[in-house]
């Protein structure tokens, strides 16, 4: 796509194109008839080039795109885990430690949670505090959300999954297109709380059910 600064009102231009140096240009010439007469001007009108913020736009929608492709089949897969089972199975302890499926969901959120605390901090160039120096490491930190989410009904469990994972698609459809191509601290923390951290819980709780076998209904 080009832009061309156009003539003023009244007038009424012929273009010709012509290019030299790499440039595009056009010469305009423009007719004004008066009363026996005609007077005709020529001038040089520059096109301005939009391909380079064009094609820019496209690999930025790319990377967007190929980011949100990547987490959401970390997302699936991690849904696809527990699809099936009864709500006493997502409640039985001993999938990962005394943690139950519904204990893994929950956790799972949390960590999505904290992307979306820590996300736009890291965009505005903070720097999220340590779990070693805020709560003595990060098995400290799960323990204390495990324990503070367990009262919390299966029900209320689930639908915060769903709502925190919506808002944090949202928060990568709004991120800077920069921060979105390369290894930034903003990509990184996100891989490091989601899609990288899916696929262990997904994988623990597929080990659990092939060795629990299926259940009787």
């Amino acid at each position: 796509m080009n832009r061309i600064f156009v003539s003023p009102s009244g007038w009424s231009p012929r273009f010709q194109p012509f290019s030299t140096g790499g440039e595009s240009r056009l010469y305009c010439t423009d007719e004004r008839r008066g009363a026996g007469s005609t007077r005709r001007t020529i001038f040089l009108v520059r096109v301005i080039p939009l391909i380079a913020a064009t094609r820019e736009s496209e690999v930025t929608n790319v990377d967007r795109r190929r980011l949100l492709e990547r987490l959401d089949k970390a997302w699936v897969a991690f849904k696809a885990s527990y699809a099936g089972l009864s709500e006493a199975e997502l409640l039985e302890p001993g999938v990962t430690g005394d943690w139950s499926v519904r204990d893994i969901i929950a956790h799972v959120t949390t960590w999505d949670e904290e992307a979306l605390t820590h996300l736009p901090s890291i965009l505005d160039g903070g720097k999220p505090p340590r779990y070693s120096v805020t709560y003595g490491g990060i098995d400290a930190f799960n323990a204390l959300m495990t324990k503070r989410k367990e009262s919390l009904p299966l029900a209320e469990v689930l639908r915060q999954l769903d709502d925190t994972h919506r808002r944090l698609v949202e928060v990568i459809d709004r991120a800077p297109a920069d921060q979105l191509a390369r290894e930034t601290r903003f990509r990184r923390r996100l891989r490091l709380d989601t899609y990288g951290h899916y696929p262990n819980h997904a994988t623990a709780i597929r080990r659990w059910r092939d060795r629990h076998g299926p259940r009787k209904t």
